[in-house]
C-alpha cells in the first residue's frame, strides 16, 4: 500500500471542495470494500483518501411514492429493513448476494454504485428497477437515470469532484421478483446475474417484466427485446423459455480466464427462465 494522506471529512461540501482540489489524486472512502483492495494492490494510488463516514447521507426514507436511500446505507441494512422488504424486496434479496457478512456489514450502496463492477448485484438491480441517482459537487446537485450512469468497465457518469449522494427508487410492492446468480464460489462475484420483475394486471397478463444482468458486458445490461416479448401476455412456461432465449440472443459477452463466452450466454438464459419463473410466481402470490 502506497502512503497518502488520510482526511474525514463533515460536510458534503467539504468534501467535494476536496475532491475538485485534487481532482483524480482523491479518493473516497466509505465501507473500504471496493477502494482498499485496490490500495492493497497498488491499482489506486491516491495522494489524499477523503473519508465520508460522518456524511448524512445515509437511511431509508419514502417521500411522494418513491424510496430514497442515501449513498451511505450499508448493504446489510437494505438486506435486513423491513421497509425495504416491504416496498422494494428485489432490493433485499439482492444485498443478502453480496460478498459475506463483513462485507454487508461495511459495504455502501453508494460505493458498490460508485466502483461500477459489472459483475456487481446492485448495479444490475439499480439498471433493472430504472432507479434515479443523485449526484452532487460544487456546482449543486444533478440526478440522472441508472442506465445512464454506468458508462463502461468500472466507469461511471461521476465527474471527478462529484459524489453520489441519493438513489430513488419505484416502490415495487405487489409486482413479482427474483435474483439469480451463478459464481465459482459463494461469496465470489457472479459470472452472470440476472435480476427479474414482473407486474400482472387484473387478467393475470404481463404488465411489465424488468430484466437485466449482470457480468455479460462492461456494464449491466437490460434487455428490452425480451420485456417486449412478455407484455400483454399470459406468463406461460413457453412464453417465459421464448423471453430468455430473446435475452440469451441479445446478449453478447466476451470470454474471461473462468468461461467463455459461449458458457456465459448460455448461463444467462438458464437464470433468466429461472428468474422469470420465480418472478411470475411471487407476482401470482402477490396478487
Amino acid at each position: 500500500m502506497v502512503e497518502f494522506e488520510y482526511v474525514a471529512v463533515g460536510t458534503v461540501e467539504e468534501a467535494v471542495g476536496l475532491l475538485a482540489e485534487h481532482r483524480e489524486e482523491a479518493k473516497l472512502l466509505a465501507g473500504g470494500q471496493s477502494l482498499v483492495p485496490l490500495l492493497n494492490y497498488r491499482l489506486a494510488r491516491p495522494r489524499l483518501v477523503v473519508d465520508i463516514n460522518r456524511l448524512p447521507l445515509d437511511g431509508i426514507r419514502v417521500t411522494d411514492g418513491r424510496l430514497r436511500l442515501g449513498a451511505l446505507t450499508r448493504h446489510a441494512t437494505l438486506e435486513e429493513s423491513p421497509e425495504i422488504a416491504r416496498l422494494c424486496p428485489v432490493l433485499a434479496e439482492a444485498a443478502g448476494l453480496i460478498g459475506n457478512v463483513r462485507v454487508r456489514t461495511l459495504g455502501t450502496l453508494g460505493g458498490s454504485l460508485a466502483h461500477a463492477d459489472p459483475a456487481a448485484e446492485l448495479p444490475m438491480v439499480m439498471v433493472a428497477l430504472d432507479a434515479r441517482l443523485t449526484l452532487q459537487g460544487p456546482g449543486g446537485r444533478r440526478t440522472m437515470a441508472a442506465g445512464e450512469f454506468f458508462t463502461g468497465y468500472l466507469t461511471t457518469a461521476l465527474a471527478h469532484d462529484e459524489l453520489l449522494a441519493e438513489v430513488e427508487l419505484p416502490v415495487t410492492r405487489g409486482m413479482g421478483h427474483a435474483v439469480e446468480e451463478f459464481a465459482r464460489r459463494a461469496g465470489d462475484f457472479a459470472i452472470v446475474a440476472v435480476t427479474a420483475l414482473v407486474g400482472l394486471d387484473r387478467r393475470g397478463r404481463v404488465e411489465e417484466a424488468p430484466l437485466a444482468f449482470a457480468g455479460v458486458g462492461p456494464t449491466p445490461v437490460r434487455v428490452t427485446a425480451a420485456e417486449d416479448l412478455l407484455r400483454g401476455q399470459e406468463p406461460t412456461a413457453d412464453r417465459l423459455a421464448e423471453a430468455a432465449r430473446a435475452a440469451q440472443e441479445a446478449l453478447d459477452p466476451e470470454s474471461d480466464a473462468f468461461v467463455s463466452a459461449a458458457y456465459r450466454r448460455h448461463l444467462a438464459g438458464v437464470l433468466a427462465r429461472r428468474a422469470l419463473g420465480r418472478g411470475v410466481a411471487r407476482a401470482v402470490e402477490a396478487a
